[in-house]
Formats: structure tokens, C-alpha cells, sequence
């Protein structure tokens, strides 16, 4: 495995983000995206566990974790990348963390799909966050990457569907959007909000900030 250049530093925050080798896909369908959100809880211990692969019963959310390797402050599944807002807790735990997540899931998908050969493109990249305001664009990036399935370019020319794209985004289950708009399902164990900044203390709030970048133009 690769030496990464630069330290990553305790708590300050990182975009971390990988996608598929040569952009391929990677999450197929549901079951792969909620088998990879269940990592993400059960690989954030300092714990080793059985892997949570197909045909196994037990819920990752079941696992007792003990002492986390990291806290999360939101998350986006696409299919051929994933983003994560994160901060680690002592030194090396993100990395520790990153392997742990894609070693499991590399092992589903190579089970699931017999694959072989190597599905993510490198060492996961990340983004030191050091200006409060780009953490808080962060938070609106992560979650309004789906729009980009629907429309590739509205960024450039804006939503030409506002409410249809509401709903494409709550229907979205793989991201914390729904977390944060106070929709209670397992997956909201995954967070750690209280270790970042309270910019959404409220579905209010949230919905604001998400409806100011919807109503954005260039």
C-alpha cells in the first residue's frame, strides 16, 4: 500500500473521496449501496469484525464498536464514487479507517460480481477543509451530487425542475440528506454531528441552505 504524502492532521476536517477504477461503476444497485453505508458504521471501531458479506444475517448496525476510528459528518454514495466529510480522532485512524471500508467492501463486490483486478483507482483522495465557509459548501456539495444523475449541468444553467428535483432527493437513500432532514432510519447511527459545526441546528435551517444553492445560477 502507498505512503501518503501528507499527514493528515486530529481534528481538522477532510472531503474524503475515491471513485472506480478507469470511472467504472461500483455500486450496482441497493443492496450495494446500503451493504457500503453499513460499513461505514461497523469499520468505525477500532474492533475487528466479521465481514458483513452476502447471505450474512447479522446487521452491521448490531456490531459493537467500542472506541471510533473517526467521526462523520456526512456522506454521498454515487455510482461510481463516494464522497465522506470526516475528522479523525487520533493519529492515522482515517487511513486506518479508509482501508478498513474499501478492503470490506472490495471483498463483497469481488464476491458478489467475481471480480478481479482492482475496483477503486488508487488510494483514497482527501481535501484538508481549513476555511469554516468551504465546510459549510461542503455539506451542500456532498448532498446535491445526485442531482447530477438527473441533470448533468445544473450547476451551469440551474435546476429546470425545482420540485422535481426535491423529491429525486428525498428519494435518495444513499446520502445523509435524509439524516439531516430528521428522517429517522438505522443509517442515522453512521453521523457524529456533534463534532462539527452546528450550521443546520433544525430541518429548517438545513432546508434553507439546500433551497439557496437550488435557486442558484451562474
Amino acid at each position: 500500500m502507498s505512503i501518503r504524502k501528507v499527514n493528515l492532521v486530529n481534528n481538522e476536517y477532510y472531503h474524503v473521496f475515491n471513485r472506480g477504477n478507469s470511472k467504472q461503476k461500483i455500486f450496482h444497485d441497493n443492496e450495494d449501496c446500503f451493504h457500503f453505508m453499513g460499513l461505514m458504521f461497523a469499520c468505525n471501531s477500532e474492533n475487528n469484525f466479521r465481514m458483513f458479506g452476502l447471505g450474512v444475517k447479522e446487521s452491521p448496525y448490531d456490531f459493537e464498536r467500542g472506541k471510533q476510528l473517526v467521526s462523520i459528518g456526512s456522506f454521498c454514495i454515487m455510482p461510481n464514487h463516494f464522497h465522506i466529510l470526516i475528522t479523525q480522532i487520533e493519529d492515522g485512524s482515517i487511513s486506518k479507517f479508509m482501508q478498513k471500508l474499501t478492503t470490506a467492501y472490495v471483498m463483497y463486490y469481488n464476491k458478489k460480481y467475481k471480480h478481479t483486478g482492482g475496483l477503486f483507482e488508487g488510494k483514497f483522495k482527501s481535501e484538508h477543509v481549513s476555511e469554516e465557509r468551504y465546510l459549510k459548501y461542503l455539506f451542500s456539495y456532498i448532498h446535491l451530487n445526485p442531482i447530477k444523475l438527473i441533470q448533468k449541468d445544473w450547476k451551469e444553467v440551474g435546476v429546470k425542475n425545482k420540485k422535481e428535483t426535491l423529491e429525486y432527493l428525498y428519494n435518495y437513500q444513499y446520502s445523509s440528506y435524509l439524516d439531516y432532514l430528521g428522517i429517522e432510519r438505522i443509517q442515522n447511527n453512521i453521523l457524529n454531528k456533534e463534532t462539527f459545526p452546528k450550521y443546520f441546528p433544525n430541518k429548517k435551517s438545513f432546508t434553507k441552505e439546500i433551497f439557496e444553492w437550488l435557486n442558484y445560477n451562474k
